[in-house]
């Protein structure tokens, strides 16, 4: 079928995307294209008028020429670029008008007639651009001149087309002070797990990590908050949605709350006039069909007066205006564009409003930020986004900020941090700003814990369960293993609510809700579930647990505890794909139960983004809550038969599970050896068996795992899997690689991996943030492991001070065969430092440092060391400044070498001296195959000749 034909049978819904936004803008750009693409000519476009009304657009075609294959005849370049760029024009114009016409105006080529008629108010910002160029182009070309010189001007002297003097309407400004502050006053406390102490967001916010998920060579250092809505980073300029996702408990509902805070004082992000902020977990509870407009003001800020005038500005001016939407991962719907929806006055499900709204078919123009677990994004919302940032939580230096803000008490603090640091494995569950908070509201527990004895999430979930009870209870109640019987009812009460809600997706909860649990106002005062805001129309108080995982770990305690599940809950916990194809994906655990409206309905609701993630939480938490280093807690609260029927459930799920993974590993192609990809599933039964504390179990999963290499790139993989991946895979029956590259393990995570660098015969943990410390303890341990052979180290934080510690292991390990080091901030010390190890080793075989500083000093040390080698391979030194003298040192290496098979030298500054040496050094070498020179300081003419004289020189 040809495109004209398409266009024809699709006529009709064409018409309708075009016609049906409530403004005529969707219609007008597709003619920018048309014309800067030479597909529409001038006359044709004089034809077709675009005439605005007040409910719709009118489209009257007179006279179009059908031979769209004709081009104008420009008569100049100036003009011809008005045509050919229009619809970057008209994007850079539609900010500026005044000055351009003034600048026209001072030109003698506009009167103050035509300024008029191009600033006629019927028209939005980016139809008056577009009435300027066509008024510009009928002046000539001296004319588009004094416009293309006037932006280029703007540019250059970096000032932002949009800062013209301008004041937007009074009733705008009003509406905007009103605005502000609302977001103000929800802002200022922090709203999240601390809503019941009154936190002040100023007093306790601590900047998490953030990360572009797309590398980018313009990035130097940690990202701002700014930076999540400026333009570094960009993938998609077309895009308005930038993303942040994260693990839950990782800050994303703060970091937003903090942006909230800046931009109502004026603090930051002051490119936008109105900041419009949504909670997703609210909107779940809005059952109405909205329009745009109703939903912004009735869910945000409703205006005094001149709704409509506000609104209508909105529409005309997106580029001034910014949404927020918080936690869409708790939609009960995942993200579609099926259903696309255009006109911001028509009706629609809320969600339907949202995706679209991201999607860019409502209000385009419009900057969104949306918040995430990474588990919900799938490729369908990442083509219509900006950018990706990762939220990675608190670096080391984060938790030693946050503890210290938490705790005014500096002794206080000082024992906090100190415990933290004498168990490694709670300090790697910190960098959760959740857990840390936790942590830091029981330090009273903490400091009395024995060392190392809070080991796992659930241990630190028990403890706040442990800290509240016993500080809502008077001091003659009974303590010690006792504390929970006493407190039996009102976990069961509280976790039955949190189970249902887990199944029904449902995250806020009414009185009725409540209710049908038997919540008591003693529950309640508990203080897990704190009071929520409203959106319904009824002003009945609503509640949320603490936190998402606080609910998760509730509904855990409910499965573990309560006599009314079913004794498939927990095959079904640990199953969820079989539930959604069974049709009970969002009911999880429904069946088990006695039925109810609210579960009756969610048996007909969509599968949610929420479902998997929440339940893999929860079943991470029962995990943990039936090892048997607990299971002293639950002898007065349940019989021991049942309990060890359960824990019997949970170690054939994770036991089934595990083989499912194992089988799904594909036989290796013949010559290589045989690799498993792990999913993030994979990871999550990791962490249950790690979260059970039971070493039967992981040494009869792992006794079943054959590979040679395990992989586990980019599975968000941070101190807390670093701890459970070690606990279970030291139980390996063979030696594996291990490759961890593009994660965040830290060296936090880098630590807690020494359990298992026995089995490890390769390890390669590139972009993970790595620093010197970090080497060395990993070398430390790496030295008393007989099967550790090879390392890469890509993109870190590594410095001139970790190269001794190289350099003892490459004098202490002969049989170590791969360092790579490419990518770091090691110099021409480093390298020599380096040497001194290398000089002793008979082993090395490849030798990786692009990327670095090192230069011709540290290449000739380098060299030196290297020069009788007789087991190197292959070496890099792409890009580190080496010129003609450390390429010159380098052919010594190649005349003496019976093992080079290839050395890379790109993205240097070697002149034709050095290649010169290296062709001679290569007369002497048949067994080198290739000698990489591209992008050297070598003219065509040289290069040319050089391949010529020899062909092994790549260039």
């Amino acid at each position: 079928m040809s495109v004209q034909e398409l266009v024809l049978r699709q006529r009709t819904e064409i018409l309708n995307a075009l016609c049906s936004s409530g403004s005529a803008e969707h219609l007008a750009q597709v003619l920018d294209i048309l014309l800067a693409q030479g597909a529409l000519i001038w006359e044709d476009y004089q034809n077709i008028q675009v005439l605005p009304e007040v409910h719709g657009v009118g489209l009257t075609f007179s006279g179009c020429c059908s031979n769209l294959e004709e081009k104008e005849e420009y008569q100049s370049t100036s003009t011809q670029t008005l045509l050919t760029q229009r619809p970057s024009l008209v994007s850079k114009l539609q900010c500026c008008i005044d000055g351009a016409l003034k600048a026209l105006v001072i030109s003698g080529h506009f009167t103050s007639a035509d300024c008029n008629e191009v600033r006629l108010p019927i028209h939005t910002p980016s139809q008056q651009a577009r009435r300027l160029l066509d008024h510009v182009r009928s002046k000539g070309e001296s004319a588009a001149k004094v416009v293309l010189q006037y932006i280029q001007q703007k540019q250059e002297s970096g000032s932002p087309l949009n800062q013209d003097k301008w004041t937007p309407p009074k009733e705008v400004l009003k509406y905007q002070k009103k605005l502000s502050s609302s977001v103000s006053a929800q802002s200022c406390f922090l709203s999240t797990y601390g809503g019941t102490s009154h936190m002040s967001l100023d007093d306790i916010y601590t900047k998490g990590e953030l990360e572009l998920v797309h590398n980018c060579v313009d990035v130097h250092g940690p990202l701002d908050l700014e930076d999540i809505l400026g333009t570094v980073g960009t993938v998609n300029e077309e895009a308005d949605t930038v993303l942040v996702s994260g693990d839950a408990g990782g800050g994303k509902s703060t970091l937003l709350q903090r942006l909230h805070l800046l931009w109502a004082r004026g603090s930051a992000l002051q490119d936008f006039l109105l900041l419009f902020p949504f909670s997703c977990r609210r909107l779940n509870s809005e059952t109405r069909e909205l329009s745009v407009q109703e939903l912004l003001f009735q869910h945000c800020c409703w205006p005094d007066r001149e709704q409509e005038e506000i609104f209508q500005f909105i529409l005309n001016h997106p580029h001034l205006i910014l949404f927020t939407f918080d936690g869409l991962d708790e939609l009960k719907q995942s993200f579609s564009d099926e259903h696309r929806l255009c006109c911001p006055t028509q009706r629609a499900p809320v969600h339907i409003l949202l995706f679209n709204l991201i999607q860019g078919s409502l209000l385009k123009g419009v900057r969104k930020v949306v918040t995430s677990r990474p588990e919900a994004v799938g490729p369908v919302l990442k083509k219509h986004l900006r950018k990706e940032v990762l939220l990675k939580g608190f670096s080391p230096s984060g938790i030693d900020c946050f503890v210290k803000k938490h705790h005014r008490d500096p002794t206080v603090a000082a024992k906090v941090l100190e415990s933290l640091q004498t168990n490694t494995a709670l300090l790697g569950l910190c960098h959760s700003p959740v857990l840390c908070w936790i942590v830091s509201q029981c330090h009273k527990e903490l400091l009395g814990c024995g060392e190392g004895s809070l080991q796992t999430i659930t241990d630190v979930y028990l403890m706040i369960l442990q800290h509240f009870f016993q500080h809502q209870t008077s001091p003659k109640s009974t303590t010690g293993l006792d504390w929970l019987q006493e407190h039996l009812n009102t976990v069961l009460h509280l976790g039955k609510l949190a189970f249902e809600g887990i199944g029904a997706t449902c995250y806020i909860f009414s009185g009725p809700d409540l209710e049908t649990c038997g919540v008591t106002e003693k529950d309640i005062c508990m203080g897990f579930l704190i009071q929520s805001k409203n959106m319904s129309s009824t002003h009945s108080k609503c509640y949320e647990f603490l936190h998402v995982t606080m609910q998760c770990f509730f509904a855990a305690l409910y499965i573990v505890l309560s006599n009314n599940t079913d004794r498939s809950t927990i095959p079904r916990l640990f199953e969820p794909r079989n539930m959604r194809k069974t049709g009970l994906s969002s009911t999880c655990f429904m069946a088990c139960m006695p039925s109810t409206d609210k579960q009756e309905r969610a048996l007909e609701g969509e599968a949610t983004a929420a479902e998997t993630p929440n339940l893999q939480i929860t079943a991470t938490f029962v995990s943990g809550l039936l090892s048997q280093r607990h299971r002293s807690l639950w002898l007065h609260c349940c019989p021991t038969a049942v309990m060890e029927k359960r824990v019997r459930q949970v170690s054939r799920c994770l036991s089934k599970g595990m083989q499912k993974h194992f089988k799904s590993i594909p036989q290796p192609v013949e010559g290589e050896k045989k690799s498993m990809h792990a999913m993030p599933g994979f990871v999550w039964l990791i962490k249950c068996i790690y979260e059970m504390q039971e070493s039967r179990i992981a040494k009869c999963a792992m006794s079943k795992l054959e590979v040679d290499h395990l992989k586990l790139t980019y599975c968000n993989i941070g101190p807390v899997e670093c701890t459970a991946l070690a606990y279970v895979l030291q139980h390996l029956r063979n030696p594996v690689g291990l490759q961890l590259d593009n994660n965040s393990v830290g060296d936090v995570g880098v630590e807690q991996l020494l359990p298992c660098m026995h089995i490890c015969n390769s390890l390669y943990l590139r972009n993970n943030n790595i620093t010197d410390e970090g080497i060395r303890k990993l070398l430390a341990k790496g030295l008393q492991c007989d099967n550790f052979r090879k390392i890469a180290l890509f993109n870190n934080k590594l410095t001139d001070a970790c190269t001794q510690h190289f350099s003892h292991l490459l004098k202490t390990k002969q049989n170590f065969l791969s360092l790579r080091l490419g990518n770091n901030n090691i110099t021409e010390e480093g390298a020599k430092q380096l040497a001194e190890g290398l000089k002793f080793n008979h082993s090395l075989q490849y030798l990786g440092l692009w990327g670095n500083k090192i230069g011709d000093a540290g290449t000739e040390a380098l060299a030196s060391a290297l020069e009788s080698s007789k087991s190197l391979v292959w070496l890099s030194l792409v890009g580190n400044g080496v010129g003609s003298a450390g390429a010159c040192a380098l052919a010594n290496i190649i005349k003496n070498s019976t093992s080079l098979e290839e050395l890379w030298l790109t993205d240097n500054c070697i002149t034709r001296t050095g290649v010169e040496c290296l062709i001679q050094a290569l007369e002497h070498n048949t067994h080198v195959i290739s000698v990489w020179l591209r992008n050297n300081d070598l003219s065509l003419e040289e290069v040319e000749e050089m391949t010529q004289r020899e062909s092994r020189l790549t260039f």
